[in-house]
């Protein structure tokens, strides 16, 4: 008797692993933990935003010149093989940004496990749609990506997605994968960036080393995430705490759609004796919230906001996903969701 395993590599209180087996579950030996509270389900998934990615409202990016689609691989290909790695994102209309952050991170995977064929998928129906229309490129929604995987005669899927937290988006793809299950002999869903506290470890390091050359004793260091409003939100005053503890005085965590805010921070800021304000996004791409929202002109910017206190500011375009360190922890929690299902 064939057995069909969904193996979930999902975040919860104590950092178990959820299984659910056609013939009987199975649990997986590696088992991530952390001290996260579990997430609260919303009250209304059509009301949900984003949790960490970029673009979730209709592309802005017309005064922009986003870059070259054709120079970014939709990992739509057939011809896959027995072993699929599907790297799930919310995804960017911003053409470098993609290529340089979700890009580079499936570039990794691929380099990491050349057993498994990588493929692409978004869950956002309106970039894929504008990047269609816009640049000629095709990239699978989730649906199209398994029914593409299932076509292609696929035995082991792994799913390892980009997304920042366990939020909504994250919860979304659980369900979606669980309508596939028999689908495949085994389906494994890798856990997002922050999840074990050696990721919050590697983020706060990576940033501690990227943002070195503006470190001279008078600069604040602001790193804007996107936010959410489950309770997943958790994460950005986790990581501030990692980074007060490695001595990280003069970087502040804020958030475009929830707690803390952009005055919340200023304000804290405003505490200190700074002279310049660097901003950077804290998302895995540097998309339309990075470009508008906290590098644009418009007066309620990030940008405007401190200019407008008197600070010298600065923004870097740079999505997390561009950072090999950032890469290096998808790689390892895609290994672990392999891990689980027994090879």
């Amino acid at each position: 008797m064939k057995k069909l395993l969904l193996c979930v590599m999902a975040l919860s209180l104590l950092g178990l692993v959820l299984s659910a087996c056609a013939a009987k579950p199975v649990t997986p030996a590696d088992q991530a933990q952390t001290d996260a509270p579990a997430e609260a389900k919303p009250a209304d998934d059509d009301a949900e935003e984003p949790d960490d990615h970029e673009d979730d409202e209709e592309p802005e990016e017309e005064n922009y010149n986003t870059g070259d689609a054709s120079l970014d691989n939709p990992r739509n290909q057939d011809d896959i093989g027995e072993r699929e790695l599907l790297v799930v994102s919310f995804g960017t209309s911003y053409n470098d940004s993609r290529r340089l952050t979700i890009g580079a991170i499936e570039a990794a995977l691929e380099e990491a496990f050349p057993d498994w064929s990588v493929r692409r998928a978004f869950t956002s129906q309106i970039i894929i749609d504008h990047v269609r229309e816009r640049d000629g490129e095709e990239i699978d929604n989730v649906q199209q990506a398994l029914e593409r995987a299932i076509a292609n005669g696929v035995r082991q899927l792994v799913v390892q997605p980009t997304h920042l937290m366990s939020g909504y988006e994250y919860t979304d793809l659980e369900r979606e994968l669980a309508g596939y299950a028999d689908a495949f002999e085994s389906v494994s869903l890798g856990l997002p960036l922050l999840s074990m506290d050696v990721d919050y470890e590697a983020v706060a390091d990576a940033m501690a080393e990227v943002m070195q050359p503006y470190e001279d004793g008078k600069t604040a260091i602001v790193l804007m995430g996107h936010g959410t409003g489950s309770s997943a939100n958790f994460v950005y005053e986790h990581l501030q705490g990692f980074m007060d503890r490695k001595g990280m005085d003069n970087y502040y965590i804020g958030t475009v759609e929830a707690y803390p805010t952009v005055h919340h921070v200023l304000a804290a800021v405003a505490a200190g004796s700074y002279e310049r304000v660097v901003l950077r996004p804290l998302m895995v791409v540097a998309g339309d919230h990075a470009n508008n929202d906290m590098a644009g002109d418009d007066e309620d910017s990030w940008r405007s906001v401190f200019t407008t206190a008197e600070y010298q500011t600065e923004c870097v375009l740079e999505g997390l996903g561009s950072l090999e360190a950032i890469q290096a922890r998808y790689v390892e929690h895609a290994r672990m969701a392999m891990g689980a299902l027994g090879n």
